[in-house]
């Protein structure tokens, strides 16, 4: 079980990472070009690297060592039920941030700068409430 942990935390470092670095590239990519920087192919971005050879495997990673911890633990309380609910927000960022990828590599001149402050902010606030709940386990109470 230590070891589907570790697994877990490695992958978990590596996918907050790049969900805290993805809006900051996808803002900086997404300032105004000339026709002399425009690169020769716009889907070979390092958005789009980083998004889908970094950010989701090391998601999918997370998600399924995390899953094997609590199932060999044999681990459900209410701390873990609110955990994984958080998770799903963050999959939800995840997302989100794959479709801002999209909207960049589409190049149709639509603001993303705001979205990727929103989705950062969102981001780094629901890892630090997972972070939160994972290390004080605050005894919820389900109601009635």
């Amino acid at each position: 079980m230590l070891w589907f942990l570790v697994l877990h935390i490695a992958a978990l470092l590596f996918w907050g990472a790049c969900l805290l670095y993805l809006p900051a590239l996808i803002a900086g990519a997404s300032r105004d070009r000339s026709a002399i920087q425009e690169p020769p192919d716009p889907f070979d971005s390092i958005a789009r690297f980083v998004f889908t050879r970094i950010a989701t495997p090391a998601a999918l990673l997370a998600i399924i060592a995390g899953s094997l911890v609590f199932v060999v633990d044999h681990t459900v309380t209410v701390w873990l039920v609110a955990k994984l609910t958080l998770v799903v927000g963050l999959v939800f960022v995840h997302s989100l941030l794959g479709m801002l990828v999209l909207r960049l590599e589409a190049g149709n001149g639509k603001p993303l700068r705001s979205w990727c402050l929103v989705l950062g902010l969102l981001a780094s606030a629901l890892m630090g409430a997972i972070i939160w709940i994972v290390l004080a386990k605050p005894p919820l109470e389900v109601w009635p």
